[in-house]
């Protein structure tokens, strides 16, 4: 057990001095670091759809954890959709899986009169679900909560592009 402490904090101390910040990391006053304050002050667009409504939901909850009351400067727009393809097929050419890939291309824009366009991105998820033979209402929940899981793994993939924008763009602003 103490080997392993050891070696944590060694891996600690050597991605600390190659730099290494993380990126959630809170400022030298104790309140929420470039990221987080940034990501509070997105505005996500509607996305349509069911699918739209759960990626949307996703990435509220995600960007107002830390900034309730932050003032909207931002506009995060997504084109969203949920491909699926058969990957179990029978003889008789019935379907018994499908592989769900969700798509999303985002654009963060300025709330100016312009509408900058300041970043934009894609995230991508693969998952899948059994589709049972007569048990629709079965089907029908699994689907869901595929749906559920996609919103969730694009979110965070755009969460992170995301505050590695705001991070590197405050980078390159304190260094010129």
């Amino acid at each position: 057990m103490r080997r392993r402490s050891f070696l944590g904090l060694g891996l600690g101390l050597c991605a600390t001095g190659c730099g290494f910040r993380p990126v959630y990391m809170p400022s030298a006053s104790g309140g929420p670091g470039i990221a987080a304050r940034e990501l509070a002050a997105i505005d996500v667009a509607i996305i349509p759809d069911r699918p739209g409504q759960l990626l949307r939901q996703a990435l509220q909850k995600r960007f107002e954890g830390s900034g309730a009351g932050v003032a909207r400067i931002y506009t995060l727009g997504v084109d969203y959709s949920i491909g699926g393809e058969g990957i179990a097929i029978q003889q008789d050419n019935s379907v018994t899986r499908i592989r769900l890939i969700a798509r999303g291309s985002w654009s963060l824009r300025a709330q100016d009169p312009a509408q900058t366009r300041l970043a934009n991105g894609s995230a991508r998820a693969v998952d899948g679900l059994n589709i049972f033979d007569q048990q629709f209402f079965a089907a029908d929940l699994e689907n869901e909560a595929v749906q559920r899981r996609l919103a969730e793994l694009v979110a965070d993939q755009i969460t992170i592009q995301l505050a590695a924008f705001f991070r590197h763009r405050a980078a390159t602003a304190s260094a010129g």
